[in-house]
């Protein structure tokens, strides 16, 4: 159960970035309020998954998720660059993700 509740933290993570780019430094209501929500929500299923998995392990994963998720979301929904370098750089941190999993 703590590695299903660490995963959707990752991906609440990628939720709250996208939402904090979206809030315009807090002066837009809607996307400020979801970044609060999904921040508390993320960070309190971190707390939660930490009880079982150490906090090495735990907190890598849960930042590589998130910030995999963001670069694709940016990627794919809001223009970024889609190179080469930039792909294979994110399947590193998946494999490094994996990784951890594997040898938790």
């Amino acid at each position: 159960m703590a590695w299903i509740v660490l995963v959707l933290s990752g991906l609440l993570e990628t939720a709250w970035a996208i939402a904090l780019d979206r809030s315009a430094g807090f002066t837009r209501p809607l996307p400020s309020a979801i970044f609060a929500v999904t921040l508390v929500l993320s960070m309190g299923g971190l707390a939660y998954a930490l009880r079982e998995i150490p906090v090495g392990t735990g907190y890598a994963v849960w930042v590589g998720i998130g910030a995999t998720g963001t670069a694709l979301v940016g990627m794919f929904a809001l223009g970024e660059s889609t190179s080469l370098p930039r792909i294979l750089c994110l399947l590193l941190v998946v494999a490094g993700v994996v990784g951890l999993k594997i040898y938790h």
